[in-house]
């Protein structure tokens, strides 16, 4: 028996291919290869089919499964625009979903933050990220690419004696215009996962 987030993803996918045409290429934006659509998600290939979703050649049947059937089908033709990067909090109607977002995608990455920041550049490899914008701040920053119009920028503060490390997770200015707000703030969280399987032996 196929699991809660199975049927949700097929009925999600029911729904981006009665309307799928020429314009997903670029709305997703993605390639084409028959009847499927092929771009980066969450460190991975994605390929995107009727018959489901996959991630680096693995069928996905989880949350991720759901964030990204969600994002095939509401994402517009408009581009990412990154700046200014907002906190998930500045989006409207984040408050159900702040404090579980700051616990599943910032603090979970504290225990890990020293680590992530010596392998920075193996984390900007793996999601086609890059630099953080100047004036940032944080002892270390950088961005991320989940899903190819919302980027994501993180910025790691090291440990010193008065503070602990801490980590704050910043979204590109558009994100919510590709996502409802509640699939939105799980996409953090599961860029964070990857990050630690990333960096993780």
């Amino acid at each position: 028996m196929g699991s809660n987030y199975e049927a949700i993803i097929r009925d999600n996918l029911l729904r981006f291919y009665e309307n799928a045409s020429g314009s997903a290429v670029n709305r997703l934006p993605a390639t084409i290869d028959g009847d499927r659509f092929v771009f980066d998600a969450f460190g991975d290939t994605c390929i995107i089919s009727p018959e489901g979703i996959s991630l680096g050649n693995v069928q996905v049947t989880d949350p991720r499964g759901i964030i990204i059937s969600l994002y095939a089908l509401h994402t517009t033709a408009a581009p990412c625009r990154k700046e200014p990067y907002r906190a998930y909090k500045e989006f409207p109607d984040t408050m159900p979903y702040a404090g579980a977002f700051h616990t599943h995608t910032e603090q979970i990455l504290v225990p890990h933050a020293d680590k992530i920041m010596e392998s920075a550049d193996l984390v900007r490899e793996h999601f086609n990220g890059g630099s953080a914008p100047d004036g940032i701040g944080g002892d270390l920053a950088f961005t991320v690419n989940p899903l190819p119009k919302i980027c994501l920028c993180y910025i790691f503060y090291a440990a010193d004696e008065d503070f602990p490390a801490s980590v704050t997770c910043l979204y590109s200015s558009n994100a919510a215009d590709f996502l409802p707000i509640d699939a939105l703030a799980d996409v953090g969280e599961y860029a964070s996962k990857k990050m630690i399987e990333l960096i993780t032996p």
